[in-house]
């Protein structure tokens, strides 16, 4: 008997008893978060688990952050930084290099040729350390976020933080694509050696705004 035919052998007979035509009832038990953090300590949890994943994390508020952008550019030296369509404006406001703007016939070749990206996310998971793009007008096709190099990505706190990954399922809607990243590109061969930029981008950038003024 194969694999295939033991898997779905115990899927037949954890159904049998399923009348045809109706849904098997899933059971939830598992915890929907673990601990009881209020939403500050949830964003500091988000932060932390970021860094981790050697993603660079910066705060900062509304009207600081097209500065911060401008300033996170000019560190890195692009000459073409990719926008979505649905990228509030006032973001790169300030910011220097030429704007390539994401079209649907624009190539990956083209893209090649742009250092990097701004984009806003659908939602963060502290627990994980994970954002999350679904394709909204504001982070656009998941292709502009795997080609540049760079990624700058903005997470409004702490109302797009989630505390785990059940939080977020409920909020995300499964019918757009959602991409899934926890830190920067990387991988690692049989010896271990941590090779980044493979499959998406090298550098990570995430900025965690905020309405409220720091003090």
């Amino acid at each position: 008997m194969s694999s295939r035919e033991r898997i779905l052998g115990r899927v037949r007979r954890a159904l049998a008893d399923v009348p045809a035509g109706e849904d098997a009832a899933i059971e939830r038990a598992y915890l929907r978060q673990h601990g009881d953090l209020g939403p500050a300590q949830t964003v500091d949890l988000l932060a932390e688990n970021l860094a981790d994943y050697r993603a660079v994390v910066h705060r900062t508020d509304t009207e600081e952050l097209p500065y911060l952008i401008m300033r996170l550019l000019a560190q890195r030296g692009p000459q073409y930084v990719l926008v979505p369509p649905g990228l509030p404006p006032q973001w790169m406001s300030a910011a220097d290099p030429t704007r390539v703007h994401d079209r649907a016939v624009s190539t990956p070749q083209e893209l090649d040729k742009v250092e990097s990206v701004v984009t806003g996310c659908a939602l963060a998971i502290a627990e994980t350390g994970t954002l999350v793009l679904d394709g909204s007008p504001d982070q656009g096709r998941r292709r502009i976020t795997l080609v540049p190099d760079h990624h700058i990505c903005v997470v409004r706190v702490p109302d797009q933080v989630v505390s785990s990954v059940p939080q977020a399922l409920e909020r995300l809607d499964p019918a757009r694509p959602l991409t899934w990243i926890s830190g920067p590109s990387a991988t690692s061969d049989i010896e271990l050696d941590r090779v980044e930029g493979v499959h998406g981008p090298r550098m990570l950038e995430v900025v965690l705004v905020s309405d409220e003024e720091r003090a």
